[in-house]
């Protein structure tokens, strides 16, 4: 197919990251600063919700320039907050996505609320669209944004990128009204999922429940005269920026302060938002039975979880923070001497570069999400470590980052995140790996987490988005 170039970008997502100066300590990496870069690059407008709370329906959009990038954002009102946000995505769409129907809440009112920011989205930003512009939706809030903006006439290329897991079938059609969710996704010509789980998970619903014809190889879904394309994504970290942040001296204190305070015993690290979908109380049960099978290493052995509270004002959010609390109690008040605790909790977040600092001095990362898109930490993990002397990876085989770590080689030690016990034993691995192994794994994943960056996944995107035909009906 001949190349395109890439036109102008307008990307849209829930919320906007402003970008800061370049050059300016502290500049943003990982997906913000990717986008921002290629905004850019590509001229373009990132347009999104500010944040902010208002009452002003006036539909007053705040235009700035930063850095090179034009961000426009508007503010929503209590209501669409508690239904859009709080509600439908948080409450519905979150859970349900990462296997949670326990969890998931299904209110008429929730899903109205949804729908409705959404049409707000399309009508703010549709102005804002000219003729040739790429056009990227973000995440889970606004799936149905690209049906939103073809009602409205935008005829543009138009991509979406979801970056949590897409359900199997059997537990999407537990939603109400699934099918009308999906067809508005159809209206997109590129659909983006972080692996071949997620994306085959999509095509199986669109093949069985919407009768779609579906090319299982190329991804391509032919629906009521539309086409559009499914693929895989894999998104990465900034690698470039996560090293400058390596070098810094915070970093190095980070470190430094990490290796002393633990006083000679080898440092296990967890790094995760206070979510559900982290498994961190499962995490603390493993740690927990890993103990119980061998109390003489309480003195070979510190965990230390980093969790910074997120979604405060949702009731699940704040019952896993107490549960967590409990478990991690119990533990130390069990294993604890005076000259030491076995596991320290620390519910904040740190910058990049004590993260880095933090992942070099600990000799083993524990990422053992229940259910996850992709887990950066995972890799910014790996892409901390000393290539001489490296940690070990103990994975959720759940994660979406284990499948491609999986395919670079026998790099990660999986593991299943429900089971204690597999915990516990992949703890006795890491702990006892000789050199040579540790540097052996270290190099089956290296390369994968260097160069699959999320430049590179955004550079993949785009130019796939650019490529494709506008899925118009025939008719």
């Amino acid at each position: 197919m001949e190349q395109r170039a890439i036109e102008r970008l307008v990307v849209i997502s829930n919320r906007v990251a402003v970008p800061k100066a370049r050059g300016v300590a502290g500049a943003q990496g990982g997906l913000a600063g990717a986008l921002n870069a290629a905004l850019r690059e590509h001229g373009g407008i990132w347009f999104g919700w500010s944040g902010q709370e208002s009452e002003d329906a006036d539909g007053n959009i705040n235009l700035q320039r930063t850095g090179g990038v034009t961000t426009a954002t508007m503010d929503l009102s209590h209501r669409d907050i508690d239904e859009y946000y709080n509600g439908y995505a948080n409450a519905t769409l979150w859970p349900l996505f990462h296997y949670r129907l326990d969890l998931t809440r299904y209110e008429r009112e929730t899903g109205r609320g949804y729908e409705r920011v959404n049409e707000l989205f399309a009508e703010r930003v549709t102005p804002l669209i000219e003729e040739d512009d790429l056009v990227w939706v973000h995440d889970y809030h606004l799936m149905p944004l690209g049906e939103r903006l073809r009602a409205r006439g935008v005829k543009n290329r138009i991509g979406f990128f979801l970056h949590i897991p897409w359900p199997p079938t059997r537990l999407f059609v537990s939603l109400p009204f699934h099918e009308r969710l999906v067809k508005t996704m159809l209206e997109y010509d590129l659909i983006g999922f972080q692996n071949g789980e997620w994306r085959e998970s999509f095509l199986h619903y669109c093949r069985k429940e919407l009768g779609a014809e579906v090319e299982e190889d190329t991804g391509t879904i032919r629906y009521e005269g539309r086409t559009t394309v499914a693929r895989a994504y894999p998104i990465g970290i900034d690698w470039e920026h996560f090293q400058t942040e390596g070098a810094a001296e915070a970093a190095q204190v980070a470190q430094q302060r990490l290796i002393e305070s633990t006083r000679h015993r080898t440092a296990m690290i967890g790094v995760d938002r206070l979510d559900y979908s982290k498994g961190l109380p499962e995490r603390i049960d493993g740690i927990g039975r890993f103990f119980d099978q061998h109390p003489e290493r309480v003195r070979d052995l510190v965990f230390i979880q980093i969790a910074p509270p997120s979604r405060e004002d949702v009731e699940s959010y704040q019952q896993i923070r107490m549960l967590l609390e409990q478990k991690t109690g119990q533990i130390n008040g069990a294993r604890s001497e005076v000259d030491l605790v076995p596991i320290r909790y620390v519910n904040r977040g740190y910058s990049h570069a004590e993260l880095y600092g933090f992942f070099r001095a600990a000799k083993i990362g524990l990422v053992t999400p229940l259910r996850d898109g992709m887990n950066l930490v995972a890799k910014e993990y790996v892409a901390a470590q000393d290539p001489e002397d490296p940690g070990v990876l103990i994975l959720s085989r759940f994660a979406g980052a284990a499948q491609q770590l999986e395919a670079a080689g026998a790099g990660a030690v999986l593991v299943n995140p429900y089971s204690p016990d597999d915990i516990a034993h992949a703890i006795r691995i890491a702990l006892d790996m000789p050199l040579a192994e540790r540097k052996a794994r270290y190099q089956a994943m290296i390369g994968t987490i260097r160069d699959d960056n999320v430049q590179a996944w955004t550079r993949r995107f785009c130019e796939d988005l650019a490529r494709a035909r506008i899925g118009r009906r025939l008719a």
